[in-house]
């Protein structure tokens, strides 16, 4: 079994390990072709899928502190996270990240979630969001399972707190990680009430 690293997913499994040949690898070009054609495609679906609900919320984030399990002299502890997410009228969540992750390569995060309030009070909540992680590459691509094609699924629970607009996370980054996030949230919407019929 790998160890991942600084990634926000739970399991791993063995690589094969590559043929060192020079002249006929392309490699790392189908990679990376295949996993930005994987993402675009998904992203194309959620912007088709959402573009018939009803957005209630927008919501930016930006990372403050990085904090690593086992720590090493390879790890880049500011991921300069920046993310927008925004709810939906059915109670769904929907998001992209871009950062830098534990060993300082530019990544990606698209993702999907829902959150529930904690202690039935406005202030406090769990959310869990899952999707596809991008930006692992040489030498680094093993760091993460399931990073064959350049692309590997994600997962990301987290605990928050929100006073008006302003809010903050900590995400827990499966077992290489925690981050601490702060943002806003902006183009506040009341949600749809289905009207009642009097008899």
């Amino acid at each position: 079994m790998l160890k991942s690293a600084a990634c926000p997913a739970f399991w791993a499994l063995p690589m094969k390990a590559s043929t060192k040949m020079i002249i006929f690898s392309r490699q790392p070009t189908s990679r990376k072709t295949t996993g930005m054609v994987l993402l675009t495609t998904l992203l194309l679906l959620a912007s088709t899928y959402t573009s018939a609900l009803e957005i209630t919320q927008w919501r930016f984030q930006t990372s403050l502190y990085t904090r690593h399990w086992d720590p090493s002299p390879e790890h880049v502890n500011h991921s300069k996270l920046l993310s927008l997410e925004f709810d939906t009228d059915n109670n769904w969540l929907y998001g992209f990240a871009y950062f830098q992750n534990s060993f300082g390569q530019p990544s990606q995060y698209l993702y999907a979630g829902r959150s529930w309030k904690l202690f039935n009070t406005n202030w406090a909540y769990v959310k869990l969001t899952g999707g596809l992680l991008h930006g692992y590459k040489k030498p680094y691509e093993d760091k993460i399972p399931f990073n064959k094609y350049g692309v590997a699924p994600a997962i990301v629970p987290s605990i928050g707190l929100r006073y008006k607009r302003v809010m903050a996370e900590l995400q827990i980054l499966g077992t290489a990680a925690i981050t601490v996030t702060a943002g806003f949230s902006f183009g506040n919407k009341p949600r749809k009430v289905d009207a009642k019929v009097e008899p």
